[in-house]
């Protein structure tokens, strides 16, 4: 066939000019529009035509053709064949053809006109579809890894306002007596808010969404008659989109979007798209509660936890100093020599003290993994052991792949509190610590050569230490073992599977 071009066929151009057109409405491409009709209209061999586009979300565009290069008046009409322009399966009317010309060519020439408009339509909601996830897909990314409940709300109304194009979002929290008890906005400024004064409670159509629990889609709320009404200084809102937020089949609050850009309705594929945010903003709202949650629970456990050493440990020492010094005036009186050894042996218990209470300290050295990785944190908390104690630490450190966040958290935690308890309660002189990684399982060992202790009978006095070391290598999903007896020093071995490591708290 050699390198000759075929010519376009009338449908492909008038297809090929409906999408320039689509890509950017103006003179010029509306010129390409009406010639590739032409084109069509002539193969088909129609006396007159004339088009009235109406494709969603572009400006109307009419072409004529022929006769009918201007539409006639309504009345003037009953000699043409009329067709309504549907894309399907949906029937959404896509505009209207008059046609003029032999019985056998308008239905044909009409049919290859809906045919075109359907096709370039279908383009434009695959392009529409496409920026849509997208921008979904955004907006969860954005929402997912957020742990703070008031930043994870906030972020919420701001990508949803962004996903759909509304001028104002937002996020109305139910209370248990289905009111609503917060309420969370974007697009209005503190000054605004601050002149609309009190929030709103859920009444009028905000109301109706908490009661009925599902979705509303309003071309006009300003006009609506369920309407409650707004209080002076409340920016002016017209179309309206409210969908639920659900988390474990319950609902927890309700999203509310009002003036989509350029003045149009919300659509279907809005109310779709905030459907899906919905759902993912319902999981990140929970993640955020069970976080903050967890949170709280950790700084009470810690500082029942601080209590407990502190009443077993420290202040029991501090209570023997106390004691040692009472009657240490009437027995340096009575024999000073003797009370010189007394004062000898107080003063040594008090050096034993502090630095008991300096061990402690570094049983209390928060989080430093925001700055660095797990190695470089363990590293850090043995050069602060060594600084503070008079142990030898022998210390071993590879360098694994990467290790999910909560996964490294629970490590370096246990890594100090198994160094603390080394400096405040084994008397050892030599201690080693190992970070390996084995076959997809990331290794944390720590040894010492101490006084040791029945592990039995600390797993049964249920002590605190212990069973927090067991329930950090539980939530990972890991295995530890400790080894211990009296007089022959203690060894902990955590294995955690890397590959199954989970990122939750």
């Amino acid at each position: 066939m050699g390198n000759s071009t075929l010519p376009a066929l009338p449908l492909h151009q008038l297809l090929e000019a409906l999408d320039a057109w689509q890509a950017g409405p103006g003179p010029q491409p509306a010129r390409a529009v009406e010639d590739a009709f032409a084109q069509v209209f002539t193969a088909y061999g129609l006396a007159g035509a004339h088009v009235l586009m109406q494709l969603p979300g572009l400006p109307q565009l009419a072409v004529g053709y022929g006769t009918l290069e201007s539409l006639p008046p309504a009345g003037q009409r009953a000699e043409l064949a009329e067709y309504r322009l549907e894309a399907l399966p949906s029937e959404l009317e896509l505009g209207r053809a008059w046609l003029s010309g032999n019985e056998e060519s308008v239905p044909a020439a009409a049919r290859a006109v809906e045919l075109a408009l359907d096709a370039a339509w279908s383009r434009v909601e695959a392009r529409a579809s496409e920026r849509r996830l997208a921008g979904l897909d955004a907006a969860v990314r954005s929402i997912a890894g957020v742990l703070s409940v008031e930043r994870v709300l906030q972020q919420i109304v701001d990508r949803v306002r962004e996903l759909v194009g509304a001028q104002y979002a937002a996020l109305g929290i139910v209370g248990p007596f289905g009111v609503i008890d917060r309420f969370i906005t974007s697009g209005i400024s503190n000054e605004q808010r601050q002149r609309i004064g009190s929030l709103p409670r859920g009444r009028g159509l905000l109301g109706l969404i908490i009661r009925e629990d599902r979705s509303f889609r309003i071309e006009d709320i300003a006009t609506d008659p369920r309407r409650f009404g707004f209080p002076p200084h409340h920016p002016e809102m017209h179309a309206f989109l409210g969908v639920p937020v659900r988390s474990k089949d319950r609902s927890i609050g309700n999203l509310y979007l009002t003036n989509k850009s350029g003045g149009q309705n919300f659509s279907e594929s809005d109310q779709r798209l905030v459907e899906m945010f919905a759902l993912h903003a319902g999981i990140a709202i929970e993640n955020a509660r069970l976080h903050e949650e967890v949170q709280r629970l950790a700084v009470v456990d810690e500082r029942q936890r601080i209590s407990q050493d502190l009443h077993d440990g420290i202040i029991q020492s501090l209570y023997a100093v106390t004691l040692a010094l009472e009657d240490l005036p009437e027995l340096m009186a009575d024999s000073p020599a003797e009370g010189e050894a007394r004062l000898e042996r107080t003063i040594e218990a008090l050096h034993e003290t502090i630095r008991d209470i300096r061990n402690f300290i570094l049983g209390l050295r928060p989080e430093l993994l925001d700055e660095s990785d797990l190695p470089t944190s363990v590293q850090s908390l043995a050069a602060e052991f060594r600084v503070n104690t008079l142990i030898d630490l022998d210390l071993h450190l590879d360098e694994p792949r990467e290790v999910p966040p909560a996964t490294a958290a629970h490590l370096l935690a246990m890594t100090r509190e198994a160094l603390s308890n080394v400096a405040r309660h084994s008397g050892a002189t030599r201690a080693s610590l190992e970070l390996r990684e084995e076959a997809g399982t990331l290794c944390l060992i720590i040894g010492d050569n101490g006084r040791g202790f029945d592990v039995e009978a600390a797993r049964a006095a249920h002590q605190y230490g212990l069973a927090n070391l067991h329930a950090r290598a539980d939530a990972m999903g890991g295995l530890l073992i400790v080894t211990s007896e009296p007089g022959a020093g203690t060894r902990l071995v955590a294995r955690v599977p890397l590959a199954e490591a989970s990122d939750g708290d």
